[in-house]
């Protein structure tokens, strides 16, 4: 059990017996941080810790259940996390505990937990509540002889409790914790600013009205920023960066010629904690009352307060959490006397451990930046935007189904109807305007077509149009979703570009910059693990997922089977399994025959035994020519007869469809932010005698986001790691999550422990020296 982890990689079950009596897991929530997604960590935590055989305790209410102990601490089971994915904040409970900052205080919490025999910690929350757990950690020798001296507890119990190991997940809706792109909860906050938004701006265009809303972020202005960039403010406020002296007459200037432009619809929008370079707070009211005075415009103000933490958690937020909660209990199985306070944090697309008071104190360090108007350094430590500008055309094009593109549009040329309007001429100028009031619809004005006729690249016409049109660089968002199996790339924009990238040779008009930003609800384009559009499919399908297990809720015993979108790639059934809470989920990748699904009615058999009297089925349309959504139904109704009922389901373009996601907005922002820097670069570099010449291969690129980092990958390289046949990537990252869905929903599997955290350094999979039990 001490060899290095490649020698030792699974969890397997002959472990779980090993360590039953030896692993303690404790979740604390944080007292003040409270947000959606939480109950999702906790699920994943405790089942993950069920898995590997420890005994998993509640900590009611957070720390003040550690000081009281009693009924506060009490042993989970696998039951006791069900039906808590869609379900908002804690079901553990919250509370405030000042007795918990003072050394009496944690005596008691620290005699609580050694009654118990609990010595390793998970704490859910921000950097007040991990730091907390951090000084518990370092004062927990002199407690434990304290308390010893008292004569409260044995030699023996200060033996077997020697060490307490701690690790961390942060819940926060600011998203104000730095080493992590992402906290658990703010991306179902975001959800709750944008579906406001949404509807004021109804209102606001109907009206002619002028909006100030104001979202939560005291010290962290992601929330304010990131909802402006999703719904194209007019004007945003952030405590970071605070606007130059005289914002007053700017703002009122933009405003003006918003209005003198004919635009019906001005929002501003301010977080809590915004203020000016002279510390001095800007208010809702306080912009309110200057745009009044100063151009008498009908205005309103909305404070969202609390119902940023509110409501159901987003499928983001459950499948981060989910992730989080397992990679905390793998950190706590690695940990040894040594190993130092960890929190389990987000970069990129991957879930990694740091240390965690480096975090914290990075953190405090931004606070401080601020305190001292050293506003320069906080957005450092944020993060910065790029700002940057071109004197030449960029022409957009939209290829295939939609997929949540509007975002992504700036001024330059639009080419309407895709490939066949690039080779029709219709390229038309995209005016400013013409973009602000895109952000909120899914399907585009520009009409769309899934077909590209080869000799659209080869006729004398295109080259033409192209000249005609003054185009000088092609930026291509595209989608690869098709209900039509035998369709192959052709037609669609990955293989456009290579078309177009091809012709280079024969005609110089397409030797100019050419960039792919990915868009699908399938998630399947090479080069990239995450594409424009799918967060917003998962959304719909999770949310419909809650609604049937809901309608469920009334009928006892029965089992529905759900078919997703995706084409080959089982990327929406599998996450979105994981959001749901689904009992099985079917794919192409992960070939099964009869026997398996027959083992998954057995297992929805014994399921049905216990209080959990529901089931979900996930099956990717087309994971399977001869099983059907029909069979599946069929026989699962068949061989569940007199245990179980069973209900199916065809989700269809509904996952295509609605207003899309926080994260698809920000995220296609961002990425059409990134190709325009690069198309700038690349313009610059390549113009030469007057014109604009490229034709090597590192000109005609996908953007894609690779593990922790945006990367620019020449689509011909990309041909060797593409499946055409079945229009999938050759490896995808995200069929690492299968063997957790299994673990989450009970199965007997293995689970390679590198699986969620990736993590690229030699842990060790050891147990706790000391004989304990197991608490959450």
């Amino acid at each position: 059990v001490n060899e290095p982890r490649q020698h030792s990689r699974h969890v397997t079950l002959g472990l779980v017996h090993f360590l039953v009596n030896i692993c303690i897991y404790v979740f604390i929530y944080a007292p003040v941080c409270l947000c959606s997604g939480m109950n999702a960590a906790v699920r994943a935590a405790v089942r993950m810790g069920l898995y590997v055989g420890a005994k998993v305790y509640f900590i009611h209410e957070g720390y003040q259940g550690m000081v009281d102990g009693g009924n506060n601490i009490i042993e989970a089971t696998w039951e006791s996390v069900s039906s808590m994915l869609q379900v908002g904040g804690t079901v553990i409970g919250s509370a405030r505990c000042k007795e918990f900052r003072t050394h009496e205080g944690r005596l008691r919490a620290a005699l609580n937990l050694v009654q118990r025999e609990i010595t390793n910690i998970c704490v859910i929350g921000g950097d007040g509540s991990l730091t907390g757990a951090n000084l518990f950690r370092e004062e927990w020798s002199g407690l434990l002889q304290e308390l010893k001296q008292q004569g409260q507890i044995d030699d023996e119990a200060v033996r077997n409790n020697s060490i307490l190991h701690i690790v961390g997940m942060v819940g926060s809706i600011d998203n104000d914790f730095c080493g992590t792109d992402m906290t658990i909860g703010t991306d179902s906050a975001l959800h709750r600013i944008i579906e406001v938004v949404d509807a004021i701006m109804t209102t606001a265009q109907s009206h002619q009205r002028t909006f100030v809303l104001e979202v939560m972020g005291r010290h962290c202005g992601y929330l304010a920023l990131v909802s402006a960039l999703a719904c194209g403010a007019d004007w945003v406020f952030i405590p970071e960066m605070p606007p130059e002296d005289g914002w007053e007459d700017s703002m009122c200037q933009k405003l003006s010629e918003n209005r003198a432009d004919k635009k019906r619809l001005n929002i501003m929008i301010v977080a809590e904690g915004a203020i000016d370079r002279h510390n001095k707070a800007i208010t809702a009211d306080n912009i309110k009352e200057l745009v009044v005075s100063r151009l008498g415009f009908d205005t309103r103000v909305t404070i969202l307060g609390h119902v940023q933490r509110g409501g159901t958690p987003s499928a983001f937020d459950r499948i981060l959490a989910s992730r989080m909660g397992v990679e905390a209990v793998l950190a706590l199985l690695e940990a040894s006397a040594d190993t130092p306070a960890c929190v389990v944090s987000l970069v990129g697309n991957q879930a990694v451990r740091l240390p965690l008071m480096e975090c914290v104190q990075m953190t405090q360090e931004v606070q401080k930046a601020m305190d001292e108007k050293k506003f320069e350094e906080a957005v450092r430590l944020r993060g910065r935007y790029g700002v940057f500008s071109s004197n030449f055309n960029v022409a957009v094009l939209n290829v295939g189904a939609p997929a949540g593109m509007n975002a992504a549009g700036h001024r330059m040329f639009a080419v309407s109807d895709g490939f066949e309007g690039l080779y029709k001429g219709k390229v038309q100028t995209l005016q400013r305007k013409g973009t602000d009031s895109t952000k909120d619809r899914y399907r585009l004005y520009k009409g769309q077509v899934q077909t590209l006729q080869r000799t659209g690249t080869d006729s004398t016409k295109d080259r033409y149009r192209l000249y005609k049109g003054k185009v000088q660089t092609l930026q291509r968002k595209g989608t690869d979703s098709t209900k039509d199996r035998y369709r192959l790339y052709k037609g669609k924009a990955y293989m456009g570009l290579l078309e177009l990238a091809k012709a280079r040779d024969a005609h110089e008009a397409l030797c100019v910059p050419m960039i792919m930003v990915p868009a699908t609800v399938s998630n399947n384009i090479p080069g990239s693990d995450l594409s424009i559009g799918s967060d917003t499919a998962l959304n719909a399908i999770t949310h419909t997922c809650d609604r049937i297990k809901q309608s469920a809720s009334g009928t006892k015993r029965r089992v529905f089977i759900i078919e997703t979108m995706g084409g080959y790639c089982g990327y929406l059934a599998t996450v979105g399994g994981l959001a749901a809470g689904a009992d099985s989920v079917y794919i192409y990748e992960e070939p099964f025959d009869i026997r398996d699904l027959q083992a998954n009615v057995e297992h929805l058999t014994e399921k049905m035994k216990t209080s959990i009297q529901r089931g979900i089925v996930l099956r990717n349309e087309n994971c399977n020519e001869n099983f059907s959504t029909d069979f599946m139904y069929q026989l699962y109704s068949e061989e569940g007869r007199g245990v179980f009922d069973c209900r199916k389901n065809i989700l269809g373009h509904m996952q295509q469809g609605g207003a899309p996601s926080p994260f698809d907005r920000n995220f296609s922002t961002k990425i059409a932010a990134k190709a325009m820097q690069w198309i700038t670069r690349s313009l610059k570099e390549s113009f030469k005698g007057g014109r604009v010449f490229a034709n090597s291969e590192d000109t005609a690129c996908l953007l894609g986001m690779r593990r922790r980092a945006l990367v620019f990958q020449p689509v011909s390289h990309l041909q060797e790691e593409t499946d055409f046949v079945h229009r999938i990537p050759k490896e995808q990252w995200w069929l690492k999550l299968r063997p957790l869905m299994k673990i989450l929903a009970k199965y007997k599997t293995s689970y390679d422990v590198s699986d969620s955290g990736q993590l690229e350094h030699v842990s060790r999979v050891r147990p706790k020296e000391s004989h304990t039990s197991a608490a959450i």
